[in-house]
């Protein structure tokens, strides 16, 4: 009997994702972004066949995938190397040469949307108003394009038309936690939320008819719930909601008049059907843990992109009352049972306050006994039972992992969502204390025995609970962490900067504030090894936030390595880069545990 070896750790990196994908209006083909080839490009199924063909060779991420609903053409939209100046092109049903429509240089643009006809492209972009960004509209015959509304006060993004198109959707984004839409009507300016100065979100809407809109809002409530407008009749209608759950997504089936609608309910989501002839709501069994997309297609099938804590992101169809798989992305060569799916577990905060967490556990056979501690990114994000091929990697490794959902984080209600709002570095930071010391007073480590690590404003986190808590740890990795809330603020992209002062501080109004909560304030607490990532692209937190903070470690003496990513911005778009980063991470960690373990 053949006997073979057991699968090299290295393999969990070398698992795809998925970033985006849309369906035709025939369902003939599917088309997606990933990086099959270890690089992000548009790939599609034929069907019936569902072996993928590539159709782009940029080598680039994809954001904004949509079809013609003529079914003559591809819009898509491509930054470079992670520089988030997406632009936006024009690709062939059998793929192939790009043809760049829209090439506005170093300038956002977001959200194609194309005219019923195709003849049109809208799109959101910063030209003339980085702040507030204007909606285009560019004639794809003749090229002319027309400016077709100027944002006022907050990111204002054209969000949909109505079903004859002679009226508009439109989001205006004041912070991720204050966010509204109205519907431009014959010159009118309609909010489908009533008036309050209180701040709420409505997270996804969509047009029924001309006149009745449904939509996702928090409005005067703590979750987000399903609701109508009547633009008619000028009517705000509450309809459904959920225990302690938050609806995030909302599709129509206009062939069953029905919704589709995903929540967010902790660490997971769920998926809902409700008939509106019956007003009925009913819960569906869901391929996945995470719902990242979902498209409804004429014949009523619907199509939803997902990802599990052991599942790697994948394409299902729902059809007459059953799931198909359409991708089987898994990791290569790895059986699930090899995995690593997380306890989820909660503790009490330094002022009572509940914190849920997922523990990832090392496999007994594996386990090296140590713990490294992740602090998600956001901060208004969370860590939920998505599938991490850097988690699974590390946990094979031995490396077990807890990742608290500290105040801030979403999935728990506005009210807990806005609690880093201003405070990014006082309670989010002691909830992470506390979630140490609970791993302590449970058994699981010992004090100074941590490892830490973090990415964006996670990486924050770990370089201020480095400055702060540094005899907690043993060593740290900071991945694109923003060093200085100063600089942050003043680095971050245009039209972010109108949020910065609700969303981190005002750096006149709140200085002493900003001083406490910068980590660079805290430099002479920083004493253990560290290891710095970032990528030279990211406009998000900006290179310069990772050289300021090695060099200042450097020069009193720290022991700090630097990677950094020429190609890369505000993550790991290429393969190649993402399985060099996490090697490193392991080789560096190795060096600080008790237990070695060669790479």
């Amino acid at each position: 009997m053949i006997k073979f070896p057991k699968p090299d750790v290295s393999q969990f990196l070398k698992t795809f994702a998925i970033g985006d994908f849309a369906v035709n209006r025939d369902e003939s083909q599917l088309v997606f972004s990933t990086n099959l080839s270890g690089q992000y490009n548009i790939w599609a199924m034929n069907f019936p066949s569902t072996f993928p063909v590539q159709m782009t060779f940029n080598n680039q991420s994809c954001q904004g995938l949509l079809y013609d609903k003529q079914g003559r053409f591809i819009i898509s939209g491509f930054d470079t190397d992670g520089d988030e100046n997406t632009q936006f092109y024009a690709l062939p049903l059998e793929g192939g040469t790009l043809k760049q429509l829209v090439n506005n240089e170093k300038v956002r643009n977001f959200f194609p949307a194309l005219s019923k006809d195709g003849e049109k492209l809208y799109y959101s972009s910063g030209k003339g108003n980085p702040s507030y960004l204007n909606v285009y509209s560019l004639d794809l015959e003749s090229g002319e394009e027309e400016k077709v509304s100027e944002g006022k006060e907050a990111m204002t993004f054209l969000y949909c038309f109505s079903p004859d198109e002679s009226s508009q959707m439109y989001y205006k984004m004041y912070a991720n936690t204050y966010s509204l839409m109205f519907v431009r009507k014959g010159g009118e300016d309609i909010y489908i939320t009533p008036e309050t100065d209180e701040h709420h979100t409505v997270s996804d809407a969509l047009f029924v008819t001309e006149d009745l809109v449904y939509l996702l809002t928090n409005y005067d409530e703590d979750f987000t719930y399903l609701a109508s407008f009547d633009l008619k009749a000028k009517q705000f209608t509450k309809i459904k909601a959920m225990d302690k759950e938050s609806f995030a997504m909302l599709k129509y089936d206009k062939k069953n008049h029905q919704l589709f609608l995903s929540s967010e309910k902790g660490v997971e989501d769920y998926l809902y059907k409700f008939d509106l002839s019956k007003n009925e709501m009913v819960r569906m069994q869901s391929p996945c843990s995470i719902i990242e997309k979902m498209i409804i297609a004429d014949s009523g099938n619907l199509y939803l992109l997902g990802r599990s804590a052991i599942k790697p992101h994948n394409i299902y169809k729902f059809s007459e009352d059953k799931w198909e798989s359409l991708t089987q992305y898994s990791v290569p060569g790895v059986a699930d049972e090899d995995l690593v799916a997380p306890e989820v577990v909660t503790y009490t905060s330094f002022d009572g306050l509940e914190i849920e967490s997922l523990f990832f556990k090392a496999k007994q056979e594996n386990d090296n006994g140590e713990i490294i501690f992740w602090p998600h990114g956001g901060p208004q994000a969370a860590e939920r039972k998505f599938f991490r091929a850097s988690f699974q990697f590390l946990l094979n490794h031995g490396y077990s992992i807890f990742a608290p959902n500290f105040r801030g984080s979403t999935g728990y209600g506005h009210k807990f969502t806005k609690m880093v709002e201003g405070d990014w570095g006082y309670g989010p930071r002691l909830d992470n204390v506390a979630a140490l010391d609970w791993l302590i007073e449970q058994g699981y480590t010992e004090k100074g025995n941590i490892l830490l690590m973090g990415g964006s404003y996670g990486g924050y986190m770990a370089l201020l609970l480095h400055g702060r808590h540094a005899d907690y740890f043993k060593a740290v990795v900071d991945i694109f962490g923003p060093s200085d809330l100063f600089t942050f603020i003043e680095s971050v992209p245009e039209d972010w900067k109108p949020i910065m002062d609700l969303w981190v501080g005002n750096p006149e109004k709140d200085k002493e504030k900003l001083i406490e909560f910068s980590p660079i304030t805290y430099l002479d607490g920083m004493t253990k090894p560290m290891l710095v990532i970032q990528g030279a692209n990211d406009p998000r937190v900006v290179k310069e936030e990772s050289d300021q903070i090695v060099k200042a470690l450097k020069e009193k003496g720290r022991v700090v390595e630097y990677m950094l990513l020429e190609d890369e911005g505000h993550g790991f778009s290429k393969k190649e880069n993402e399985i060099a980063v996490y090697q490193k991470i392991l080789s560096f960690l190795n060096e600080y545990t008790s237990n070695k373990v060669n790479v």
